[in-house]
């Protein structure tokens, strides 16, 4: 499990808007468990322009744990932060990582080799047979899978759990998607597995361990309706080339 180059083999992505109560928290767990692996890895937050003292939070760990590093995304939204890290993350493979931790970090093995060697993206599902959700309300889990049912509808089919925030992909791989990336908002993600799918690249979903937090950042009603709308753009864009090479 040697990375490729002098690179680390893996970079946690921690996309982080206001997050100073949830990182004292999140970072040294992360920290702790990414030490017992035998790889390097690097642990990259990306403060998305916020206006607490997440900024602070992470320089004053970075002092002391050469891991962890800090990039800043002015651009508003969590995909404007994960294209940041993904685009300036220096591991072998890259792994979105939200600062909630609503997957244990100890999974985050199950999404690289040797226990992925044949896919290209591995990403977290909650749908998945082996998958077990904590404490969620029935009736967020019945919205998200209409929103799942419009975008297998619109944009991918076959993959059971577009929007779970946990993400794996290689480096090559990551470069080419987001680079590519056109959308700053919550579906990011659908985007960027809308033009892997066109592009040919093999996914594969993980069943995860996910437990529903109460303070949750996405507004059920108002992000649902922007995600729908970044949903049609995805397929306006795909209809009209902007994602072809």
């Amino acid at each position: 499990m040697k990375p490729s180059s002098s690179n680390p083999l893996l970079t946690i992505v921690i996309p982080a808007w206001n997050e100073e109560k949830r990182l004292p928290v999140t970072l040294p767990r992360v920290l702790e468990v990414s030490k017992t692996w035998d790889f390097e890895t690097e642990i990259l937050v990306v403060d998305n322009a916020s206006t607490d003292n997440t900024s602070q939070i992470v320089k004053a760990m970075a002092a002391d744990n050469p891991m962890i590093s800090l990039q800043y995304q002015p651009v508003r939204g969590k995909g404007a932060a994960v294209r940041k890290g993904m685009l300036t993350g220096k591991g072998e493979y890259l792994f979105i990582f939200d600062a909630d931790m609503a997957m244990p970090v100890e999974e985050v093995i199950n999404f690289i080799p040797p226990k992925q060697k044949d896919c290209d993206i591995a990403i977290g599902s909650r749908e998945m047979e082996g998958a077990v959700r904590y404490e969620e309300p029935w009736h967020r889990h019945m919205m998200g899978r209409v929103f799942n049912t419009i975008v297998r509808v619109l944009a991918i089919p076959g993959i059971q759990d577009t929007q779970c925030g946990f993400k794996c992909f290689r480096r090559e791989v990551a470069q080419e998607l987001f680079s590519t990336q056109k959308i700053d908002g919550w579906a990011f993600d659908v985007e960027v597995l809308y033009i892997a799918k066109r592009r040919g690249y093999r996914i594969q979903e993980i069943p995860i361990h996910w437990f529903f937090g109460q303070d949750s950042r996405v507004s059920p009603l108002s992000d649902s309706w922007k995600m729908l709308r970044e949903v049609w753009r995805i397929r306006s864009n795909g209809q009209r080339g902007l994602y072809d090479r």
